[in-house]
Parts: C-alpha cells; sequence; structure tokens
C-alpha cells in the first residue's frame, strides 16, 4: 500500500512538473511576442518618419525600407482593381480600393488608394474615384506582400455585376513582392480622402500574459507543496 501511495505521489509530482514546464513554455512564448511586437512597432514609427526616397533607390531591397514613404512615376490599370472587405473607418463598413500601376520600367505592382464606403446593400458597388488615365507620379508608404491583410480578396466589377474572388489569381497577374499606401498624387484626385491607416502601434498584453503564466507556475508549485503538507 506503501509502494502505491508513493507511486501515485510520485505521479503527482510529474504531472505538477508537466505543469510548470508548459507554463514556463509559456511565459517565454508570450515574452518573445512581445519583444517581437515592441521591435515591429519601433520599426515602424521610425520608418514613417524618415523623408521620401525614389522607389528606384529601395526597389532591390524593399525589406529594409518597409513602411517609408516612396514616389514612383506610371499609369494606373483602373480595368485591374481589388476591394478588400471587411475595412472600417470610424465604425463603417467599406473596402480598401487597390489599383494595379505600372512604372515606367514596367514594374507593376498594386496601390491601396484608400477606404471607401460600402454600397447601400452587397448589390450595390460603392462609389469610387477612377484613377487617372495618364502618367501621374505617386507618393505612398512602401508595404511588403507579406503585410497585406490577411484572409480572402474579393473584386467587384464597376457594374456591379457580382463579386471576383481572388482576382490576382484568376487574372494570372505577376506583380512585386510589395505594394504601395497611397498618400498623395500629382493629380489632386489621387489624395485618399481616407488613406490606409497604420497598424495598432501598441505592445499589446504579451508581457502581462507572461507574467500570468509565471504566476500560474507559482500557483502550481505551491499547490503541490500544499498538498503534501495536508498529507
Amino acid at each position: 500500500m506503501t509502494k502505491e501511495r508513493e507511486a501515485y505521489s510520485f505521479l503527482k509530482s510529474l504531472v505538477a512538473l508537466a505543469l510548470i514546464a508548459l507554463c514556463l513554455v509559456a511565459a517565454q512564448w508570450q515574452y518573445h511576442r512581445g519583444i517581437d511586437r515592441h521591435a515591429r512597432n519601433s520599426m515602424i514609427e521610425e520608418h514613417v518618419a524618415l523623408p521620401t526616397l525614389a522607389l528606384d533607390s529601395v526597389k532591390a531591397s524593399p525589406t529594409a525600407f518597409e513602411w517609408q514613404r516612396v514616389s514612383t512615376q506610371g499609369n494606373f490599370d483602373a480595368t485591374q482593381q481589388i476591394l478588400l472587405r471587411n475595412r472600417y473607418s470610424e465604425g463603417v463598413y467599406g473596402f480598401e480600393v487597390l489599383t494595379l500601376f505600372t512604372t515606367a520600367n514596367n514594374e507593376t505592382f498594386w496601390v491601396d488608394r484608400g477606404w471607401v464606403k460600402a454600397g447601400a446593400n452587397a448589390t450595390i458597388a460603392p462609389t469610387i474615384t477612377p484613377p487617372p488615365s495618364h502618367s501621374v507620379t505617386i507618393t505612398g508608404r512602401l508595404r511588403l506582400d507579406s503585410s497585406l491583410p490577411r484572409g480572402s480578396f474579393f473584386a467587384l466589377p464597376a457594374d456591379g455585376s457580382g463579386l471576383i474572388s481572388k482576382l490576382n489569381a484568376q487574372s494570372q497577374l505577376q506583380t512585386e513582392n510589395y505594394y504601395i499606401d497611397l498618400l498623395s498624387g500629382s493629380d489632386i484626385s489621387l489624395t485618399p480622402k481616407v488613406t490606409a491607416q497604420l497598424p495598432e502601434l501598441s505592445d499589446g498584453p504579451h508581457m502581462a500574459y507572461a507574467l500570468q503564466w509565471l504566476f500560474f507556475a507559482g500557483l502550481v508549485i505551491y499547490g503541490r507543496i500544499l498538498i503534501r503538507r495536508t498529507r
């Protein structure tokens, strides 16, 4: 009987150790998430404050210049347009309008021309200002393809005939691995009424969660000691 009790006590100790290990792993995970998020927020704050550069001077290594303002010249293709759904501005539902842009060097990428309010219902297309048909100069924040909002892409044709999902894939387009959040252009109509918003530059609750997991580990230790003392 004594051996069974010892085995049972040993088993409880193993379970406690496993729980403590899991808590420590979770605490470390949250801690590193907090560190990574703080570093990314600091990078964004730094880059958005830098002066505007020519796109040609940064396109070779866009990762190093993400979020910085760049300028370039080229033409919009109004026939190639994407609406990013589930975008809100001051609590109002709408879309962000991405239009294909081609530079003088034949480099093609998407330009986020800002937010537009959704139509009265799903069958009514939102009112979108068409881009200029002539060559223009644009200035905007350089964004990586990986920083696009996760989820499905939907395009709403100008004639309101329906939704075309995944326009990029269906059109078999080959674009650059970056896009631009438009801020202004040589044509006054290019300045968005509501520009694409910066992400929330908050470090979030990760550090608090890390401390919480450490607290849980302490509770497991205290509980195991209390059980032994009770016996």
